[in-house]
């Protein structure tokens, strides 16, 4: 079933052969079209006549419309988008397992927020967060909690002082107040769009492991040597293994992998549940 992963997300209840069926209807209908990888695989990409389609949607919640080349589909950016669709996936999946809502439209790429201008600089900036998650959990007692979360997919291809520097942003983000007309008050623009500021969990992949635990120590060293950061405790950042996450057989974003920021010798879960040992191996 891995071999044809958006099958499991978009069409859960039927096989592999009814998933290709319908892409090719789609592409005969010139919606979508397909370009071949190194491995000779399909990486499937919407057209301008399905982006039209997509856009005419009434169940659309903001305007997204986006259309990639082949050459760019299939180029250096493909490792990356593949990686958040995997972490889509254990998502879903695990809301699956367990009677939660979180499916294909509960998950979005590249979503972007004014952060303000930087000091010294005229024009403001935007943080772009890999994609956003949003997860409707029901507790054993029946309540439900509406999560969002900010993702980032870190394949060590950047410095580890670049990624410390996005997550800088985070604290701006949290920080930033748009200009209000006088006589209003002024308040943070996140407000407008999540009831509480998501938590931020950054995945781990394109390394070995070694490589990446290293990493996952200079990063955290860096961050708290970083007064925005050490000064926005309301900004919650954890740290897991990409591998680690997708891996249903324990329990995937419910098992104990992410690494608190704040705390790196705790081990929690992705709603920040800790560990019966509550430390890290």
């Amino acid at each position: 079933s891995r071999t044809f992963p958006d099958s499991l997300r978009h069409t859960p209840s039927t096989g592999r052969r009814w998933t290709q069926l319908m892409l090719g209807e789609l592409s005969a209908r010139n919606l979508v079209r397909f370009v071949r990888t190194n491995g000779a695989g399909k990486l499937w990409l919407v057209t301008e006549h399905g982006a039209d389609a997509v856009e005419a949607l009434g169940t659309r919640a903001e305007p997204r419309r986006k259309v990639i080349a082949p050459a760019h589909a299939a180029g250096p950016l493909r490792q990356h988008t593949l990686a958040v669709n995997q972490a889509a996936i254990a998502f879903v999946l695990a809301a699956r397992a367990r009677g939660d809502e979180c499916g294909p439209l509960s998950w979005r790429h590249e979503i972007a927020h004014p952060i303000g201008r930087p000091p010294g600089r005229r024009h403001g900036e935007q943080l772009i967060t890999d994609a956003l998650l949003t997860y409707l959990h029901t507790d054993p007692d029946g309540a439900a909690t509406l999560h969002h979360r900010f993702i980032e997919l870190d394949r060590a291809t950047l410095p580890v002082d670049a990624l410390a520097a996005k997550l800088t942003r985070y604290a701006r983000l949290y920080r930033y107040a748009p200009d209000t007309k006088p006589g209003e008050p002024s308040r943070p623009g996140w407000i407008a769009h999540y009831p509480a500021f998501p938590a931020v969990h950054v995945l781990l992949a394109g390394a070995r492991r070694r490589a990446l635990e290293r990493r996952l120590e200079q990063v955290i060293a860096l961050a708290h040597t970083d007064p925005e950061l050490t000064h926005t405790p309301q900004v919650a950042i954890s740290f897991a293994h990409l591998d680690d996450l997708d891996d249903l057989d324990t329990d995937g974003p419910f098992a104990h992998i992410f690494v608190e920021l704040t705390n790196p010798e705790r081990l929690v879960d992705w709603l920040n549940h800790p560990a019966t040992d509550g430390t890290r191996a």
